[in-house]
């Protein structure tokens, strides 16, 4: 039976993250497990007026890719997808795994050859999206593997991934305009300071976090459901980082986990790393090219509809009252020109029920034990 949420979510992506235009080539990219949002949405761009062309893509290749390739085809640099980036308009993505760890028993050296392939299309995507030639945006379908990490019934991750969308609500492209004037009060507070500092108490075994991150030239960017969906954060592109931070929750990347995690920077760039479980997995990541053990973004969590860790990046790093820092690729427009083929977004729970922290700007504290101290910023209903 049709969901009719997934043509309220396909609305908010082309009316609302995208604002599609007639005579755009818009791109969707997906698994085709997730074939009924694929069907709203390229029925939606119709009623655009723009042009939609799906991408498949396809777990069982790309294990087949790291299981039978060799050192040239793993690093292998399609210039049919280079094309694709540099000609179209507006891509859509979609999340949409059969298996979340599908690839995490082969050889850690072949997964990380074939991830540094990415690197000139990642640059090349980053930069069209800072230029503004491309818009993008990228969104989670439902499916029983992520709702098995999620620990939670297919039902209930539905429920929970389409609330963090504010899809229950009548008018959702309203309710994330809202959204957007109180983050960009955070924003304009942000962008006028020159260093922000992120500090958590010692616990369950661990020193704790203090982090001092250099913003000096940097933009704090809103993310107000325009480049993920659903959003619900503030970054910027750090220019250096220095101390310390434990990570409260594991690290998920390409369906690897990686727990307790603590990295140690130093003039921006990761000097040491260890972790509980899966630290070899760390520090190939972070070896695989010159960029990757730099920061490439610092940033807050905003949405307070998300409240628990479901192994989802995409929900994950948006949980209202946590902060998150990414090593590698950073985001041009935000003043980070970082080149990596690594992306990796890591997430430090300041809530008071994981042990509180503060975030203060200039030695001045705006955000305690997971809350803004300015009512009129994103806070918890």
């Amino acid at each position: 039976m049709h969901d009719p949420r997934l043509d309220k979510l396909a609305d908010v992506l082309v009316g609302y993250a995208t604002k599609v235009k007639p005579g755009q080539i818009v791109n969707i990219v997906s698994d085709p497990v997730a074939m009924p949002l694929i069907q709203a949405t390229y029925k939606r761009v119709l009623e655009s007026g723009a042009h939609p062309v799906w991408s498949p893509r396809a777990q069982d290749l790309d294990e087949l890719m790291v299981a039978h390739g060799n050192t040239d085809q793993l690093g292998f640099v399609s210039p049919l997808d280079m094309h694709r980036i540099e000609t179209v308009d507006v891509v859509i993505s979609f999340w949409a795994e059969n298996n979340t760890r599908y690839l995490t028993q082969y050889d850690h050296t072949k997964l990380t050859a074939m991830q540094a392939s990415r690197k000139a299309f990642l640059k090349r995507f980053m930069q069209r999206e800072a230029e503004g030639s491309l818009t993008i945006v990228g969104t989670q379908y439902p499916t029983q593997a992520s709702a098995q990490d999620a620990e939670m019934s297919l039902i209930q991750y539905e429920d929970f991934v389409y609330r963090a969308g504010l899809l229950h609500l009548d008018d959702p492209a309203a309710a994330w305009t809202k959204i957007e004037q109180r983050q960009q009060a955070v924003c304009d507070f942000l962008n006028s300071k020159s260093e922000v500092r992120f500090r958590a108490p010692a616990s369950h075994g661990h020193d704790g976090t203090d982090l001092t991150v250099g913003v000096v030239g940097s933009t704090w960017i809103n993310c107000e459901g325009t480049g993920n969906f659903p959003d619900g954060e503030v970054f910027a592109g750090p220019k250096n980082a220095n101390g310390h931070v434990n990570f409260t929750y594991p690290a998920v990347y390409r369906g690897t986990e990686v727990e307790g995690v603590r990295l140690v920077f130093k003039d921006g760039r990761v000097i040491d790393a260890s972790a509980k479980k899966n630290e070899a997995f760390l520090i190939a990541q972070l070896d695989q090219d010159q960029g990757a053990r730099n920061m490439g973004e610092i940033a807050i969590g905003t949405n307070y509809s998300i409240q628990r860790f479901t192994r989802n990046t995409l929900f994950d790093e948006k949980i209202g009252g946590t902060f998150h820092m990414a090593v590698g690729a950073g985001y041009p427009e935000s003043g980070n020109t970082n080149e990596s083929a690594l992306h990796w977004d890591m997430v430090c729970d300041l809530r008071k029920d994981a042990g509180g922290g503060t975030i203060e700007a200039d030695g001045e504290v705006f955000f305690r034990d997971g809350r803004f101290l300015n009512a009129a910023w994103p806070n918890p209903a």
